[in-house]
């Protein structure tokens, strides 16, 4: 079992600056892409924590996979929408400037959508959905990614674990933020499970024949060699795996076919496409009241009658606010194998 260390989050993020300043990342740049990753340390996703600074990010620079710099570029643009190039540079900073400009678009005319090309790994999609939230507005955003989902009926990975992500403010002390892949577990869990030597659950991840499969080290090594896939959520056909399909299919093609992108199969990891939208709630309703109509309505699921022995029921976003008030003295959660790859960037 390994020994996990409990890290102040300031001085991981300033940590990770120092990291991608130190790989030519300009300043403001590198402070977005610390802030998006320590961001879902501190929800309690470490998935796409500071555990993929190395192999995602840092790895990817070295190899000259992803640029350091890149210019952001406004390809085509009207009062309510725009196209963004990205360069295949840092995938956070160019996402946040979209959701910045989908927000300020919404602020003026009371929509804004933003999408994006030739862009690279975003982090949580959740936290640009939390951006319109703070700005008391509804953000949904997406992206596709490299194939490890086989469509239903299907072994043969096709589409990317395609988060399709939306955040709305509440009169609660945290925002309603619905933040899940359209497939049952994503890359990133796969990894938290081979990290902590734990076996998945049966019914997540299929190989080339249909069948299930557990061992988290078999499983990345097949998804790399295309051998295995994961499962859209609903699973397999008999159990509504073709809803996840459908809905993954919708992020695919508003994170490629509006911006003229690159799409299932030629994703690479390095050319992926986001979409960004924002909804100004004030076109609609007064604020205040969309926010207590929302808190309304999501206390009442919680204050629903329980299964026996279940003790509470969530509503999105609440876990990932328990797991900040859990971790905010604390820090983040640092298993050995990631201590090593943080010695290696140090050194």
């Amino acid at each position: 079992m390994e020994e996990t260390a409990w890290v102040d989050f300031d001085i991981l993020k300033q940590f990770m600056v120092d990291v991608f300043v130190g790989l030519g990342v300009p300043l403001e740049d590198a402070e977005i892409c610390a802030d998006v990753i320590i961001t879902s340390d501190k929800r309690g996703i470490d998935s796409h924590g500071v555990q993929r600074l190395k192999p995602m990010y840092y790895d990817r620079i070295k190899k000259g996979l992803q640029f350091p710099k890149a210019k952001y570029e406004i390809k085509r643009e009207t009062s309510t929408t725009a196209v963004v190039e990205g360069n295949r540079g840092m995938g956070h900073a160019t996402a946040k400037h979209a959701m910045e400009l989908a927000i300020e678009k919404a602020s003026k005319h009371g929509m804004g959508m933003v999408v994006v090309r030739n862009s690279t790994h975003y982090g949580i999609a959740g936290y640009y959905a939390l951006m319109a939230a703070e700005a008391g507005m509804i953000g949904i955003t997406g992206t596709n990614a490299r194939p490890s989902v086989a469509p239903t009926y299907g072994v043969e990975p096709m589409l990317g674990t395609n988060p399709l992500t939306i955040g709305m403010p509440t009169d609660e002390n945290f925002p309603f933020i619905l933040d899940s892949a359209t497939s049952i577990i994503q890359r990133g869990k796969v990894e938290v499970y081979a990290r902590t030597g734990k076996p998945l659950p049966e019914g997540l991840v299929i190989d080339e024949n249909g069948d299930f499969m557990t061992n988290p080290d078999l499983i990345l090594g097949k998804l790399t060699k295309k051998e295995a896939s994961l499962l859209p959520v609903g699973g397999k056909a008999e159990t509504g795996g073709y809803k996840g399909y459908g809905h993954s299919t919708v992020v695919e093609i508003l994170s490629s076919a509006l911006q003229g992108g690159a799409f299932l199969q030629a994703i690479t990891g390095y050319n992926v496409g986001h979409f960004f939208m924002a909804i100004n709630i004030e076109a609609f309703i007064d604020l205040p009241v969309f926010k207590k109509n929302t808190g309304d309505i999501l206390r009442a699921l919680r204050g629903s009658k329980r299964m026996p022995n279940e003790p509470r029921i969530y509503t999105a976003g609440e876990k990932e606010y328990l797991a900040w008030l859990d971790r905010k003295d604390k820090g983040a959660p640092i298993n050995e194998s990631i201590q090593k790859e943080l010695i290696q960037m140090r050194d």
